[in-house]
């Protein structure tokens, strides 16, 4: 059984769709004995627009809400006529039209309240699965092929930590078998929605924007699946955003922790949740291009061939802040991280790095929205510094740590440009380092023109591994 996840761009209009369609069929066609469960995201840009309107509400913009609701279920409405016929069309209107009273009473709940609480927030923002699932299940069929609408709903469970629940796994992957084998077993394609699940009391709860990819890899690992493919808008993992550097290409084969350093610390494909879930289950993951199915993608694997370069891919991220805590009272002392933690902790903040001296500590984050809390509780233990407007760069690549004089060739590379932090230790398959936002993009493609130039590009180093990559992970 193969779980194929599409995202926002793959579903964005009634072309993509027809695109995921022909990409559906191909497989059963392929193998008829293992039709695949198709999890979509919302259309593209349609859970930014949700969440704009709830703002608007909250703000006391009804009409500019309503305004954007509308034009927003028009597109819909649209992309549904195109894709299904008349006699079908009637009830698929339907779906969409209760969907979206759904909304309306949403956004007046949170023009009432004031301000949007959490759980109006996943209310809103989950209609756009929701109604791109509706859309799709309805032209699959019209296209001949069998399939079945699925609430997801119904099966993930949750906690109540609205906005970016976590996934109770011991209820939902026995519900997620229930709901889904019988369906596979008689030939039926399921269609669900990535990003949702349900609290304890039955509300709607969202698992991060992105959640997608990770909504794919706990249905994969709840059904032992042959495989999780991720259908996006690039052709695979990239040895950096192709945006950046347009010279970046494919990376063809990486393995599990690679590709999970490099979607934590910032690669856009990937959601950095998306394989943990595999990798407990030794699923293979691939990541597609929707609009070049014939091309191979980057396979996710537990073990990749050994290349000639040490360096897999390169990440990076935007709007880093790094928090400085210097005090005597660290020197020599036992529990002072400990207590600086804590806080962080108390507040719900992840850290992404760390570095520390005798007398002071330096952390990064990427998430700030409770910075201004965290700030008086940590000047109790030192002297608190803030840097503002900083990127993060992540080298990734299973053999950093043994390789000798990949550090030198990083840090030449970049000679011109400030680094204010750098980790090394804590991960034998990742070097990170911070540079002033301004400085990211001659960094990339400093480090990328090192390291992916000419006979620094990745290779396999023995043809038995070009063999091996090849035919091992073919995709079906």
């Amino acid at each position: 059984m193969i779980v194929m996840k599409f995202g926002g761009t793959s579903v964005e209009d009634e072309t993509a769709i027809r695109r995921l369609s022909y990409v559906v069929r191909r497989s059963l066609e392929s193998d008829p004995e293992r039709p695949p469960i198709v999890l979509v995201s919302a259309m593209a840009g349609a859970t930014n627009t949700l969440l704009d309107c709830a703002r608007l509400s909250c703000a006391g913009c009804r009409d500019a809400a309503e305004s954007q609701l509308a034009a927003l279920e028009a597109r819909h409405d649209r992309v549904a006529a195109e894709l299904v016929p008349a006699e079908e069309l009637s009830e698929l209107r339907t779906h969409i039209a209760r969907l979206f009273a759904d909304l309306r009473v949403a956004l007046d709940e949170i023009s009432a309240l004031g301000r949007l609480a959490p759980h109006l927030s996943d209310a809103v923002a989950s209609r756009g699965e929701l109604l791109s699932s509706r859309i799709v299940d309805a032209a699959l069929r019209s296209e001949g092929i069998r399939s079945v609408w699925c609430d997801i709903r119904e099966a993930v469970m949750t906690d109540d930590d609205f906005t970016r629940a976590a996934v109770l796994f011991e209820q939902t992957d026995a519900r997620l078998a229930a709901m889904f084998n019988p369906h596979i077993a008689a030939g039926s394609v399921p269609v669900t929605q990535g990003f949702l699940g349900a609290a304890p009391d039955g509300r709607t709860t969202t698992i991060g924007r992105g959640g997608s990819d990770y909504s794919a890899a706990i249905i994969g690992a709840a059904l032992d699946a042959d495989e999780i493919q991720i259908w996006t808008d690039v052709d695979g993992i990239m040895t950096t955003d192709p945006r950046i550097v347009a010279e970046a290409s494919k990376v063809d084969v990486i393995s599990y922790a690679e590709a999970a350093e490099l979607a934590y610390f910032g690669a856009k494909v990937l959601h950095p949740s998306t394989l943990l879930p595999a990798t407990r289950k030794g699923i293979p993951v691939s990541v597609r291009n929707s609009r070049r199915p014939e091309i191979a993608g980057t396979s996710i694997v537990q073990r990749a061939p050994q290349s000639v370069n040490p360096v897999r891919a390169i990440a990076f991220k935007r709007g880093i802040t790094i928090v400085n805590i210097s005090s005597g009272r660290m020197l020599m002392a036992y529990g002072f991280l400990a207590r600086i933690f804590d806080v962080f902790a108390r507040h719900q903040t992840a850290i992404d790095m760390v570095a520390t001296s005798e007398v002071s500590v330096s952390m990064t984050l990427d998430d700030t929205r409770n910075l201004d809390r965290i700030i008086p509780e940590l000047e109790t233990l030192g002297e608190v510094t803030i840097e503002r407007n900083r990127a993060l760069i992540c080298l990734a690549g299973e053999h950093l740590r043994s390789t000798p004089g990949v550090a030198a060739r990083i840090f030449s590379s970049i000679d011109r440009i400030n680094v204010s932090m750098i980790s090394h230790g804590a991960s034998a398959i990742n070097v990170s380092f911070i540079v002033a936002d301004e400085d990211l993009t001659a960094a990339v493609r400093a480090l990328h023109t090192e390291f992916f130039s000419g006979e620094g590009r990745p290779r396999n180093t023995r043809k038995e591994d070009a063999e091996y990559t090849e035919n091992s992970f073919a995709l079906s």
